[in-house]
């Protein structure tokens, strides 16, 4: 994306819905003053821009001069928002509980004490009910102000009371600090290394975890400081490889969510996510049964609520309901079947691509070239690896950009591509190096490559089998089992050596209910 394709304004207007427009419209289109055609005007012509191009929309609309425009941009920039907040408050009630809060200000203003009390009393209500801490800190403290200030005759004993109150937030929001803290440190630090390569990453992840960790913090806890400490363990988990561990916390998590069945409508996003965790912790574990039923529980829910669901929440259920979907494929072997699923994606992925982040983007790009890859399609495999290569992303994911040139790799060698082979052995070696993640498992797959491209098909027959040997010791090792995670180059070996299709290894493994690695 060009750099004038990230003007926020035009970015605004194109992720807005048919609804959220019309919306928009209707409410610029009561006065019809002079400034209101202005903002109509320039909507209208962003909103039919397929790209971002100053100079033609100065000519569409003369009335707008060139020094006027980032008035006029700003000005409508605020205009959406204040329209989009009208329209959201019906979906999303902490809008509605923040608007209670205003409305005691301006009654305090008046000098109406008693009424902003009274607000004041039924919003922090409000609050606790939705586990809105932060919000019933404020509120607490805007009462106390009042209180502090003003004769407003209540009840006795109304400064103890505010007093108690007021320290037991303040002890929930120190702590839902700390641990919303360390969970978000976890998932960078994730996100930067992908999973522990060795046993310096481990240490190193142990230390900091225990470092950061709150003493203490399991007594009564609220829904957040519990929902921050879990997700935190399920990030440190994960990150270890330990999926045993990783599912446990993950399904402390969901269940959460069932001794607080309000939070499911309040935090809608929260509990998707959830489910995601759980199921990708069930797809690591290979509990298919568990897998098929709560991915079921999750499909059934976003149909259920799918219409009260604002564009972000709408965008996150169809990113994790999709990868739990290739998951399933990858899980029972039906590489083949999981292809029809993809034309569908693509048109996801190209519909929401403000909204998607670039790790989700290159995930799936990922899974689809091993769909692709798993069902015998090399040349399509090559094309989505491709774009892995070229995505321009830093070292973000670094282990899967590692992973894609090696499947890369072995696509060209199925292809018979061997002088490209040949060729592109030294750039991966030296992309893999760079990034210092270069696995045994990885070391050994290109030391092969590079020796046997040429072999005949006797000798490269037992020369498969020497390397799956090779590395089915290596997957004994727990920092050289987050190399099969991604690629089941085992799989792919007994493939060769059998000579039949690497899905059909796969779903066997899947039916008779054997370990792949």
């Amino acid at each position: 994306m060009s750099n004038n394709q990230h003007d926020a304004l035009f970015i605004l207007i194109k992720t807005l819905t048919k609804a959220e427009k019309r919306n928009f419209q209707l409410a610029f289109n009561k006065n019809n003053s002079k400034e209101d055609v202005l903002f109509i005007q320039l909507f209208n012509t962003l909103d039919k821009l397929k790209e971002y191009d100053e100079e033609l929309i100065l000519k569409k609309i003369p009335a707008i001069k060139k020094q006027q425009l980032s008035n006029v941009k700003a000005h409508l920039y605020k205009h959406l928002l204040t329209t989009l907040r009208l329209l959201y408050k019906q979906k999303d009630p902490l809008i509605d509980l923040r608007e209670q809060l205003d409305y005691a200000r301006v009654l305090y203003s008046k000098g109406l004490y008693n009424q902003s009390l009274k607000l004041l009393s039924k919003a922090k209500s409000m609050a606790i009910d939705q586990e809105e801490v932060m919000l019933s800190y404020e509120i607490i403290e805007f009462e106390k102000l009042i209180e502090s200030r003003h004769i407003t005759r209540s009840l006795e004993n109304r400064a103890d009371e505010l007093s108690e109150e007021s320290r037991v937030i303040e002890q929930k929001l120190s702590n839902i600090s700390k641990l919303s803290t360390i969970s978000l440190r976890m998932y960078g630090l994730y996100l930067k290394l992908g999973h522990a390569r060795d046993e310096r990453d481990a240490n190193m992840v142990k230390l900091f975890f225990e470092k950061e960790l709150p003493a203490n913090c399991l007594q009564d806890m609220s829904f957040y400081e519990k929902i921050h400490l879990y997700q935190a363990y399920s990030w440190y988990y994960y990150i270890l490889q330990d999926f045993v561990m990783f599912y446990r916390y993950t399904r402390k998590w969901v269940d959460l969510f069932t001794l607080y069945p309000s939070l499911q409508k309040t935090d809608v996003e929260l509990y998707i996510k959830a489910m995601h965790n759980l199921l990708t912790a069930q797809f690591y574990t290979s509990n298919h049964v568990k897998f098929i039923r709560d991915l079921g529980t999750l499909e059934t829910f976003i149909a259920e609520n799918n219409e009260t669901f604002n564009e972000n929440t709408k965008t996150t259920a169809f990113v994790y309901v999709y990868t739990a979907r290739i998951n399933r494929y990858f899980l029972e072997g039906t590489f083949s079947e999981g292809l029809g699923i993809i034309p569908q994606l693509e048109a996801e992925i190209a519909e929401n691509q403000l909204k998607i982040d670039q790790h989700r983007v290159l995930l799936f790009y990922y899974k689809i070239a091993c769909l692709y890859f798993g069902s015998g399609d090399n040349n399509k495999a090559i094309v989505y690896l491709n774009k892995i290569i070229h995505l321009r992303i830093g070292n973000l994911r670094a282990d899967i950009q590692c992973f894609a040139r090696i499947l890369h790799l072995i696509a060209h060698y199925e292809l018979e591509n061997y002088s490209l082979v040949e060729y592109l052995i030294k750039s991966v070696y030296h992309f893999i190096a760079k990034n210092k993640d270069l696995g045994q498992m990885m070391e050994e797959i290109l030391k092969f490559l590079r020796k046997n491209i040429y072999a005949n098909p006797k000798a490269l027959k037992s020369a498969f089998a020497n390397l799956k040997e090779k590395l089915g010791q290596l997957s004994q090792n727990p920092y050289e089992r987050r190399s099969f995670l991604y690629l089941d180059i085992i799989s792919w070996l007994e493939s060769k050596i059998e000579g039949i299709p690497v899905q059909d290894v796969i779903r066997r493994k899947f039916v008779k209910r054997e370990k792949r690695i």
